[in-house]
C-alpha cells in the first residue's frame, strides 16, 4: 500500500482538491486498493469543515467530488504512516519540514515537483480570490496528480521487476 497526503494551510482549498484528483486518477486506473489518499492543514483554522464551496463547484464542474472530505490537522504521526507528504507551497513545505522527524524528511515534498507540463513549483492559494483562482489551482492540480500517479506506477513496475529477477 502506498500512502500520499497532501497538504495545504487550511485544508479546505487546494489539499482536498488535490485528494479528490488524485482519488479519481486512481480509481480510474484501477489502484484504489493500492494507494491510501488524504488531505490535512498545517493550521487548525477549519478542522471538520467541509471543503470551500467554490473549490467544490470547479472540482465538481470536472467531475470530481470533494463533498465528503472534511478538515483535519497534519499530526507528527502522518508522517510515519504517508509515504509522500506533499505540500502545495513553499510556506507549507517549511511548516512541515519544522513538524517532521528527522528520519522521515525525504517523505516531503512540493506537490508541484510531479508537474509535466505547468511550470511552477507552487499552487497559489485561491481562498481570497474569485472563481478563477479556484480554476487555475485545479489546472495545476490536476497536472501535477496526474504526474504524481505515472511516477507511482512506473516505481510500482520497477518493484515488481525487481521482486521478479529475485
Amino acid at each position: 500500500m502506498i500512502r500520499v497526503l497532501f497538504i495545504c494551510m487550511g485544508n479546505i482549498c487546494r489539499s482536498p482538491t488535490a485528494e479528490g484528483v488524485f482519488r479519481k486518477l486512481v480509481a480510474d486506473a484501477g489502484l484504489e486498493h493500492e494507494i491510501e489518499i488524504d488531505s490535512a492543514g498545517t493550521h487548525d483554522y477549519h478542522i471538520g469543515y467541509s471543503p470551500d464551496e467554490r473549490a467544490q463547484a470547479a472540482a465538481h464542474a470536472r467531475g470530481y467530488d470533494l463533498f465528503a472530505l472534511r478538515a483535519r490537522r497534519v499530526t507528527r504521526d502522518d508522517f510515519r504512516v504517508f509515504d509522500y507528504v506533499l505540500a502545495m507551497d513553499r510556506n507549507n513545505l517549511a511548516a512541515l519540514q519544522r513538524l517532521c522527524p528527522p528520519q522521515y524528511a525525504g517523505r516531503v515534498k512540493l506537490f508541484m515537483h510531479y508537474a509535466r507540463n505547468v511550470k511552477a513549483d507552487e499552487v497559489p492559494d485561491p481562498y481570497y480570490g474569485g472563481p478563477q483562482g479556484f480554476e487555475h489551482a485545479l489546472d495545476m492540480i490536476e497536472d501535477a496528480a496526474r504526474g504524481l500517479l505515472e511516477q507511482l506506477q512506473a516505481e510500482q513496475g520497477r518493484s515488481c521487476a525487481k521482486s521478479q529477477l529475485m
